[in-house]
């Protein structure tokens, strides 16, 4: 079911389908502030195993989270890096990808994530609103694998089809440059994927982070 969320009806009935969905352990199609995603509770491993069968993807790639407070970062992790901190304070909501160790105690399987976890606050409103209600959510492009990431809803239907339970559509993505993927794991910062907030201004905030691209 694809639902406009151009008037505040069908927007309300999209996102309490979304979470509904969501939380039976079904895959929703949300938009961000960057492409549209494809998501499902983080914490649903049945859910996690459909995710990467809709887009053809593997374990060995496993899927960010998006969250939908910077608090619920803490929550994630045993113990938060200050630069992690310091960058979500400054960036969140926004397109940064923080990479972090992830707390051995959470009981979720997102795939050889190797002990870390890539979560990001995104800059949309529909999507904060979902995350709100569903907790943290495994969302990564709503596409099949090798095809173009999706600027609508539409666009991420003609791929996934019924493989997804619900579709918000929110109109074009806006920017769809990617997000800037740091990570936090080691001794130094390191900018592992350039995107939509350039080094410079994350070295305003943590200005011991490299470019780990080179």
């Amino acid at each position: 079911m694809l639902y406009d969320c151009a008037t505040v009806a069908d927007r309300d009935r999209g996102i309490a389908a979304a979470v509904e969905a969501a939380k039976s352990g079904e895959l929703v199609v949300l938009p961000t502030d960057t492409v549209y995603g494809v998501g499902a509770d983080a914490f649903a491993t049945h859910a996690i195993t459909q995710l990467h069968h809709a887009r053809g993807s593997d374990r060995r790639v496993p899927p960010p989270v998006l969250v939908g407070s910077r608090h619920t970062l803490d929550g994630l992790t045993y113990s938060l890096p200050r630069a992690a901190r310091e960058l979500a304070d400054a960036f969140w909501p926004g397109a940064l990808t923080i990479i972090v160790e992830h707390s051995p105690s959470l009981t979720w399987d997102l795939g050889d994530t190797g002990g870390a976890v890539a979560v990001r606050m995104p800059l949309h409103p529909v999507a904060l609103e979902v995350l709100r209600e569903v907790g943290p959510m495994a969302v990564t492009t709503a596409n099949k694998l090798g095809s173009p990431a999706p600027l609508t809803a539409e666009e991420a239907r003609d791929q996934l089809e019924y493989a997804v339970r619900v579709y918000l559509e929110a109109g074009p993505a806006l920017d769809p440059a990617p997000s800037t993927i740091v990570d936090v794991t080691g001794d130094v910062p390191r900018m592992l994927r350039a995107g939509a907030i350039p080094l410079e201004k994350l070295r305003d905030v943590v200005p011991d982070i490299v470019d780990g691209q080179d």
